[in-house]
């Protein structure tokens, strides 16, 4: 069990984070958002042991993290953490990058425990290929593997998916957090981007201006957004009063309501359009099956 008890801390007189408190059981995902300098990576950088802390605790299964003040070298056996800066070996093969920490007394099963994690990150065909000869994307998928060689308890991403294309994330993000699944590795994801969270995390942290500001299962966050900001990382949104914040998909076109609204654009997105209207002399979102022309007239229902 992972407990971060009442934490705060800043590179300045300026806290990034402020009093942050939360319990995370043994293989569970836990995702966390919030916009760019809130603090996510400082979190995870915490949790690691990579700073002392001055106010505030964290313990994994009772022993406590602690930074350089106390720890000649960073880190614990148990625990790995894979940042967007790799700290890969560029001159070895891929395999040989999995393999670094894996004892050479036992050759076979090296061979393959370094199969298996290749399998995971779907680097099958790179397996010989010297790791200064892949993309951004493919190292950051030596580098996830190479964190997971020696089964840690819990395992730190910053931004896992970030430099991998959009042909390989969906079934990349299936692969490593069914993994993490299966072997019951504790897992904390800071992120921007919703794919990584919902249909995976347990539960999820919403930072801003160096709080939690909320902390629940991604489906209920989702379903009862609290705040713009939450509504924001889901999807498009409005905010019609007075009922508050409506996403994009839950208004429908009937023939006639009081929610009037004249079109300005539409958007293609693939299965869907985004067809973005002037309600009120404010721009409303909506998500249709098709395209509608621009200045027509169109009402409104919202469906939950």
């Amino acid at each position: 069990m992972l407990k971060v008890e009442n934490i705060s801390f800043g590179y300045t007189k300026s806290k990034v984070l402020d009093h942050i408190d939360f319990v995370l059981e043994k293989g569970e995902n836990l995702a966390i958002i919030g916009e760019s300098g809130s603090g996510k990576s400082t979190l995870l950088k915490l949790i690691y042991g990579e700073y002392d802390l001055k106010e505030g605790h964290i313990y994994w299964n009772g022993k406590e993290i602690l930074g350089p003040k106390y720890n000649l070298v960073i880190g614990y056996d148990f625990m790995k953490s894979v940042t967007q800066e790799f700290d890969l070996m560029p001159f070895t093969t891929v395999e040989e990058n999995i393999g670094k920490f894996l004892s050479n007394f036992f050759p076979e099963e090296k061979q393959k425990r370094t199969n298996e994690l290749i399998k995971v990150v779907e680097l099958e065909a790179y397996a010989k290929i010297k790791v200064k000869n892949l993309s951004g994307g493919q190292k950051q998928r030596v580098a996830i593997a190479r964190a997971l060689a020696k089964e840690p308890e819990i395992l730190l991403l910053d931004e896992p998916f970030s430099h991998i294309d959009n042909f390989k994330k969906q079934s990349l993000r299936r692969s490593i957090f069914n993994y993490l699944k299966e072997k019951k590795i504790t897992c904390i994801v800071a992120t921007h981007d919703k794919n990584d969270v919902l249909g995976f995390a347990d539960e999820m942290i919403v930072l801003h201006n160096s709080k939690i500001i909320a902390k629940d299962k991604p489906q209920q966050l989702y379903n009862n957004p609290k705040l713009p900001l939450i509504a924001s990382f889901f999807g498009e949104f409005n905010i019609i009063e007075p009922i508050g914040i409506v996403y994009a998909h839950q208004l429908k076109i009937v023939e006639h309501s009081d929610l009037k609204a004249v079109v300005k654009q539409s958007y293609f997105n693939g299965n869907s359009w985004l067809i973005e209207a002037d309600f009120n002399s404010r721009s409303i979102f909506v998500e249709l099956v098709s395209e509608i022309k621009k200045d027509s007239i169109i009402y409104l229902k919202i469906e939950n």
